[in-house]
């Protein structure tokens, strides 16, 4: 009796330049699976990182708070260490809820602390320099990085064919959307959202004070939105500042001295006299997610899956937790000798990764409505809610370690662990 050998997942792919895995995009999200499955899988296993940008990558005025978690996957990647000297620890932050013109803006809620002993919780670093140190670590463990972009693609039974802007193929097991909120790919596999926009805008840039700021993080709740001072190495702050649309390009299109006054009214002057440091930019506020995180032969991951508000500063984080499962997943699936595109390991994936995505964007979007808003009642609601969280030091620790991001099915990586 003859037993048939299960085919090669590669053999009936087109005859195209061949690799196991194509990802489209090499933003954060994109470049860290790369070196995620590089890591864990070595350089015979084929990963190829298509990304438009790479020769040109746009200004970015942002920065992004890095949960203790995340250190822990990019520390993993061998990525932290280029990192830590731009990073900033959050050792403590305060939450006020005031009117514009209110003359004091008393604090109603505090958080400080660490998940263990010299790890905080969260960490501030400017966006350009983590894709810098990403990309600089994606070409030192050798990965094929393209400055193309995904124009389109046809699923099979057995790979993914993919076509290139530069006129050529390429065939895959599996094919990664990091692309963007904006998400060709997932549009192009018939992927839907549920979402909205906010009519808001985030307002980002970088301003220097007199004093130091020793590692302090406020949110301001104020009716336009909240407006986040978030500490930055040196005598320097990271401003996430959300508007209305109109009036953040208002705001954005002042002169200098103009936009400094509109940001002292905000910003006080406990920390001394302001100066920019920084460009400015601002970018529109909305909720979206994808209907689903897989479809046949492709999954989603980053801002192409989830786009969520910036009031609680996990966007970033988000999309890194859907790196370290779907690496996870894919690494666990290729040392079985499994078909890492197929429909049950990418639904592995989905399963680990909806409910959080989901539970994040509807969150986010309650606090952005509660907070967002000149109602007194709910005003009135919203501080007695806080006071008495700051009353109770297990919920406040709770607190912590979920923006930590310590809680719950944490993948290896972001548990420190080699895949």
């Amino acid at each position: 009796m003859t037993i048939a050998t299960p085919p090669d997942p590669y053999t009936a792919l087109p005859a195209a330049p061949r690799t196991q895995v194509l990802i489209a995009g090499g933003g954060f999200a994109g470049l860290a699976l790369a070196i995620a499955l590089r890591e864990a899988l070595g350089p015979a296993f084929g990963i190829v990182v298509a990304d438009p940008a790479r020769d040109r990558p746009a200004p970015d005025a942002r920065a992004s708070a890095i949960a203790a978690a995340s250190r822990r996957m990019l520390e993993s990647l061998g990525a932290w260490g280029a990192v830590a000297p731009a990073a900033q620890d959050v050792l403590d932050m305060v939450i006020t809820d005031s009117r514009l013109d209110d003359a004091v803006r008393p604090v109603l809620l505090t958080f400080a602390g660490e998940v263990a002993p010299g790890e905080p919780f969260a960490q501030l670093v400017e966006n350009g320099v983590l894709l810098a140190a990403l990309r600089a670590r994606a070409e030192a463990v050798g990965l094929d990085l393209r400055a193309v972009a995904v124009t389109g693609y046809e699923a099979g039974p057995h790979g993914v064919t993919a076509q290139l802007s530069d006129g050529t193929t390429i065939a895959a097991a599996l094919l990664v959307a990091a692309d963007g909120m904006r998400s060709r790919l997932r549009d192009l596999a018939g992927i839907g959202t549920v979402g909205w926009e906010y009519g808001q805008s985030g307002i980002v840039t970088t301003v220097a004070h007199e004093r130091d700021h020793h590692g302090r993080a406020t949110e301001h709740f104020l009716p336009a939105g909240p407006f986040a001072i978030l500490p930055l190495t040196g005598r320097r702050s990271s401003l996430v500042w959300v508007e209305t649309t109109d009036e953040a390009n208002r705001i954005v299109a002042l002169p200098d001295d103009g936009f400094l006054a509109e940001l002292e009214t905000r910003f006080g002057l406990h920390l001394g006299a302001l100066s920019l440091a920084g460009p400015r930019q601002a970018f529109p506020l909305g909720l979206t997610i994808a209907r689903s995180l897989v479809t046949d032969r492709l999954a989603l991951i980053g801002d192409a899956a989830h786009r969520v508000h910036p009031i609680a500063g996990q966007g970033l984080n988000l999309g890194l937790r859907d790196v370290a499962a779907l690496a996870e997943t894919i690494a666990d699936a290729a040392r079985l000798g499994l078909d890492i595109g197929a429909a049950d390991v990418l639904e592995r994936y989905q399963r680990w990764r909806r409910f959080d995505a989901m539970t994040m964007g509807l969150a986010t979007d309650g606090l952005n409505r509660l907070f967002s808003n000149h109602s007194d009642v709910l005003r009135l609601v919203r501080d007695l809610g806080l006071g008495l969280v700051d009353r109770a030091p297990a919920l406040k620790r709770l607190f912590v370690q979920e923006a930590a991001g310590v809680s719950g099915a944490v993948p290896r990586l972001m548990r420190g662990e080699a895949l």
